[in-house]
């Protein structure tokens, strides 16, 4: 069992502990890059990926079901948010935090860039379920972690709820 981020014309599919990881590292990066609304809504998205709130298997994504923007400003600003974070990620940004060594996730990375990068947002504004609105966006930071959390949904970031 796993789980799918998918593309219109390629997909990552990923084990449970590959997509905890991969979801993990791109948290650790976009939480200390996000500035604008559609970046919270973004992070909010990942955190709703977490598979030991969520069930194991249960989790992902495809980029043609995110709201990118209704214009191509705005879809171009939020694609390069994306590659901006994964980028940072590739860098093990933070992965010291994690108390693991996630072996396989930089290749999940690039997988994902190519992906992002390929990939052109339709004109005008597309939101199938899934997609935090603005209202959903993870406004809270974990105080001990510094991490985005999807509060309320869940009652701390990942780490926090890995911890209890």
């Amino acid at each position: 069992m796993g789980n799918v981020f998918g593309g219109p014309d390629q997909s990552l599919y990923l084990s449970n502990g590959g997509t905890e990881a991969f979801i993990d590292v791109l948290m650790l990066a976009v939480s200390d890059l996000a500035a604008e609304v559609w970046d919270y809504r973004f992070a909010a998205l990942l955190s709703l990926q977490d598979q030991n709130v969520r069930g194991r298997g249960a989790v992902g994504f495809h980029l043609q079901d995110i709201a990118w923007g209704t214009n191509r400003q705005a879809r171009a600003r939020a694609k390069t948010f994306v590659l901006r974070a994964t980028a940072l990620a590739l860098t093990r940004h933070r992965w010291d935090e994690l108390g693991y060594d996630p072996p396989f996730v930089q290749e999940y990375l690039r997988r994902f860039k190519i992906m992002v990068e390929a990939f052109q947002p339709a004109d005008g504004p597309r939101c199938a379920g899934g997609f935090p609105g603005p209202k959903e966006r993870a406004v809270a930071s974990c105080a001990q972690h510094r991490i985005l959390s999807a509060l309320p949904y869940w009652d701390g970031c990942f780490l926090c709820i890995r911890c209890t």
